[in-house]
């Protein structure tokens, strides 16, 4: 390696304006070496993780920390060339979001911050600048499209502006695509890659994952045919063997080398870990100025009717009755329970004709109640509460017109949230099965290939209960909190997507990995020197 001088400057956090020492290291080959690996030009594929997509959308700032960018700073020193990222210097007001033809595109709101006045995360008020019809048309080096599964890597059309009428492209590929019947990979592999990453596959199963299993498992249905897919589906394990194959086969085609990566669990992503099972105590459901036990008792005296009901049929342990004492569970709907509406209907009937049943119905509220809690039950340490969630705790019903309901029913307290914001053990299973099935093709796909494998699935598990790094810093899967875990949480606000400390921490992996199989020897990152939540204190 050529002798020469490198300046490193860490990146400074915007929480604070501090100055970092400047550290002056003398480079040669007995230093800094790039081992077997080729960084000469370095092309990253992935979806929205490898992208920098953060705090629920793209936005400029939260890009320039995208972990392949943060690698090709170190690669540079090492023989690493230039490294570009899709142009996002149309969001002059550095919020995100997409417009399509200068409309707002539903789907892709402002980027979320902490409003510390509140102590909630909401989307920042701004103006959205980024018209996706304002097309690019150039193949970056971050190839990372958000939402992207395996196979739209490889879809002719998923940059067609066309298209994305008909829910057939991607507008974030739209915005670069070359052509409209290029692909992803197609254009990636223009740019002549010596080294790459792959980090593709999350979606393959997180789609169905965050939306509550409001989708199709694939796998069960013989699903070979991807067009037919529906967006929260599954992907067929053998469809993203064959399409993970491809797309490997055709990275390496020219002799590039690469790392590739593992998909993580939803176990270890806050979206599913933040909010408990059982968040209901006394404080959480009696208002200011009610009688706590008067409360306690009209909802179990409720509860009760249908618990009771339910117990001549064996059901009864659906529901559970508040307890004062402790922190109770929440009300879901479950659609694998056996649907036990037409019960309820005749036995709320027979009970208003007794005239023991606390007030009068009308048929179509009498069948209300009885389809609403045919498929019901208290949520138990098994499920995973999604965080879309807690907003919904709590909630009024708002269809509701018969005033005694409407001020009895509330969502997760007496009435069950949608099946669509928790993840059931069926669901689990479901998951943790394609995730293990993936992760197993991962794996034996670098093994065919001789590559590194950076397994994010281990390394994010390990982060649930906290990672200490070289400075003695401890970073975890936790969701922001306030300012007790402010410099160690590693996610940002959407709870699935890394923040700029997290995107670091993963590049700092990948270069451990990349320095033993390539036996090159190239600088970490220290994550403490980039920037955690984003905080405003009036939004």
């Amino acid at each position: 390696m050529k002798r020469k001088y490198l300046y490193i400057i860490p990146s400074l956090a915007f929480f604070a304006i501090a100055c970092e020492p400047t550290i002056s290291d003398k480079i040669n080959d007995d230093t800094y070496y790039s081992g077997e690996a080729d960084f000469t030009t370095y092309v990253a594929i992935g979806n929205s993780l490898t992208a920098g997509y953060m705090d629920g959308t793209m936005y400029r700032t939260g890009q320039s920390y995208s972990f392949p960018n943060i690698l090709s700073q170190q690669f540079k020193v090492v023989g690493g060339g230039q490294f570009t990222q899709p142009s996002f210097a149309d969001d002059v007001n550095d919020v995100g979001g997409l417009l399509l033809g200068g409309s707002p595109l539903t789907g892709f709101p402002t980027k979320l911050v902490m409003n510390m006045t509140t102590s909630s995360p909401e989307n920042i008020n701004g103006t959205i600048t980024i018209d996706v019809t304002q097309l690019q048309k150039k193949a970056y080096n971050n190839a990372g499209v958000p939402g992207a599964k395996t196979f739209h890597l490889l879809s002719p059309g998923y940059g067609s502006l066309a298209n994305l009428a008909i829910g057939k492209a991607n507008p974030y590929f739209v915005r670069t695509a070359t052509s409209d019947q290029t692909t992803v990979l197609a254009d990636a592999m223009s740019l002549k890659p010596t080294f790459f990453t792959n980090w593709i596959g999350s979606n393959d199963v997180l789609a169905y994952a965050i939306s509550g299993g409001e989708g199709i498992d694939q796998n069960e249905m013989g699903g070979f045919d991807p067009a037919q897919y529906g967006s929260n589906d599954i992907t067929h394990a053998a469809v993203f063997k064959a399409t993970y194959e491809a797309i490997v086969n055709t990275l390496t085609s020219g002799g590039a080398k690469g790392v590739l990566a593992t998909i993580p669990d939803v176990t270890a992503i806050p979206f599913f870990t933040t909010v408990p099972y059982n968040p209901l105590t006394t404080q959480a459901i009696v208002q200011p100025g009610q009688n706590a036990d008067e409360v306690i008792a009209q909802l179990n005296t409720f509860i009760g009717l249908f618990k009771g009901v339910l117990d001549q049929a064996g059901q009864g342990d659906r529901f559970k009755l508040f307890d004062k004492s402790k922190a109770n569970p929440v009300m879901i709907q479950d659609k694998s329970l056996t649907d036990m509406s037409a019960l309820l209907s005749a036995s709320i009937k027979g009970l208003i004709s007794m005239g023991v049943f606390p007030f009068q119905l009308t048929d179509p509220e009498i069948e209300f109640l009885a389809h609403t809690y045919g498929q019901a039950r208290h949520a138990t340490a098994q499920d995973l509460m999604l965080l879309t969630s807690r907003s919904e705790i709590g909630a009024p019903i708002a269809s509701i017109q018969n005033p005694v309901l409407a001020d009895l029913l509330k969502k997760g307290v007496t009435y069950p949230i949608n099946d669509n914001f928790v993840l059931n053990q069926v669901e689990q299973q479901k998951i943790k099965t394609a995730t293990t099935d993936f992760n197993m093709i991962i794996r034996e796909v670098a093994g065919n290939k001789n590559l590194a494998v950076a397994d994010m699935n281990e390394l994010l598990n390990k982060a649930v209960s906290g990672i200490r790094v070289e400075d003695g810093q401890i970073y975890t899967a936790d969701y922001f909190k306030g300012m007790s875990n402010l410099n160690t949480v590693m996610f940002s606000l959407d709870g699935v997507h890394l923040n700029a400390r997290g995107y670091a921490f993963i590049a700092s992996e990948i270069l451990r990995v990349i320095n033993r199989h390539y036996k090159a020897n190239i600088p970490l990152v220290n994550p403490a020197t980039y920037p955690g939540p984003t905080l405003v204190v009036k939004n």
